[in-house]
């Protein structure tokens, strides 16, 4: 058992030194990781008959033995993909993405007032569709899927969705059993968490607070490179962080909590009684601010001055390396990350550097790509076992 671990340990630290630093040949993974170069030798060979890695063409020169680069196999021929699944309140998107967190093909699918008992039974039939539809013959090593609200990674349980109502719902066995594929779900603000860490600025490895503003507002802590989960999985919960200046009432009796606050929900409402759109829509009230509407701009500066308020708080107690708030509104327009990061640094004890608050790396990618991630995640974690499971499962 002991081998089995050092082994699994081995083929990931192999396979995350070349995500970060490849191409790069093997004497410089054993130089990169501390590894021997026996180690990285036989992990090397079994990347590559896995086919997580590849052998670029063309040895570099030098004298001696030729040092041939390896690299993800990212490639059109042959390179493995994950899929991913986010399932929002409106609407899901469907993703492919491979080793390097690039999206490769992505679709939405409005849910357009679907009841939610039975949402996740066309959801499942609508990925199998986009799967089949978006299918180059690479390898699919399986989906991750990420949402909002109280999940346990380890059961693929959604314990609690509070927009949606699903309580104790097996959500990653109902994907699996349809689709006939491994499934990891995961809360979305871990899964952009994880995908900062994998594929994002090196500041994230340190440490990150990662702020996810929709429907659900949630957050996640990361520090050396492992995103905190807690016990039950329950971390992340900020729906009652009290946001300073506000007085928005909110259902569970109090004034100003962050969900009341700051919500695409609570947004959305209010937009609508302001009368700058039709319907409670957040991607209505964007582009209306875009196309120029002052109304709909001041709305949007309002709830980004909020969002800097909370993420004050979480700045001073985690003091993070980095900070990342996914929020609509900001990850399309700089000019209200500005308003964050204003109102932020204005009340943090802590952080007086703006730049420490940023946007997703992958930008209105973020959440495609970090759907993929919980999937990918376990990959770069265990890579054996991850290709075991995906040999036995059709490509696309």
């Amino acid at each position: 058992m002991a081998g089995d671990s050092r082994a699994t340990t081995n083929a990931a630290t192999v396979l995350r030194t070349v995500l970060e630093h490849g191409p790069v040949a093997r004497g410089g993974i054993a130089r990169l990781c501390g590894l021997s170069p026996a180690a990285v030798s036989r992990q090397t060979t079994a990347l590559l008959r896995g086919g997580l890695l590849r052998e670029l063409p063309g040895p570099a020169t030098g004298v001696g033995r030729p040092r041939i680069p390896l690299d993800l196999h990212t490639g059109a021929v042959g390179g493995p993909v994950a899929a991913g699944l986010h399932i929002g309140v409106p609407s899901s998107t469907f993703s492919l993405v491979d080793l390097r967190g690039r999206l490769l093909a992505r679709r939405a699918f409005p849910h357009e007032g679907r009841a939610p008992a039975g949402l996740s039974a066309v959801i499942c039939a609508e990925l199998g569709r986009f799967l089949a539809e978006s299918g180059s013959g690479r390898p699919l090593l399986g989906v991750g899927a990420a949402l909002g609200g109280w999940i346990r990674p380890d059961e693929g349980t959604v314990v609690h969705h509070p927009v949606l109502g699903w309580r104790q719902k097996p959500l990653g066995a109902e994907l699996s059993a349809a689709l006939g594929l491994p499934v990891r779900v995961d809360n979305h603000a871990r899964a952009v968490a994880r995908a900062e860490i994998l594929f994002g600025r090196p500041e994230a490895r340190g440490s990150l607070v990662h702020l996810f503003i929709g429907n659900v507002v949630d957050a996640a802590f990361g520090i050396g490179g492992t995103v905190h989960q807690g016990p039950g999985s329950a971390a992340g919960d900020v729906a009652h962080l009290p946001v300073p200046g506000s007085a928005a009432p909110c259902a569970c009796g109090r004034t100003g909590c962050l969900q009341a606050t700051a919500s695409d929900t609570a947004l959305g409402a209010e937009a609508v009684r302001r009368g700058i759109v039709p319907d409670p829509s957040v991607t209505l009230l964007v582009d209306a601010a875009a196309t120029g509407d002052p109304r709909a701009d001041r709305l949007l500066r309002e709830r980004a001055r909020a969002v800097g308020r909370a993420a004050a708080l979480l700045l001073d107690v985690f003091n993070p390396a980095i900070m990342v708030v996914t929020e609509l509104s900001s990850v399309l327009d700089e000019g209200y990350l500005e308003e964050i990061r204003t109102a932020a640094t204005a009340l943090s004890h802590v952080c007086d550097d703006p730049g420490r608050i940023v946007v997703p790396h992958a930008g209105p990618a973020v959440l495609p790509e970090a759907a993929a991630t919980v999937l990918l995640s376990r990959v770069f974690d265990d890579p054996g076992r991850s290709n075991e499971r995906a040999r036995s499962h059709p490509s696309v």
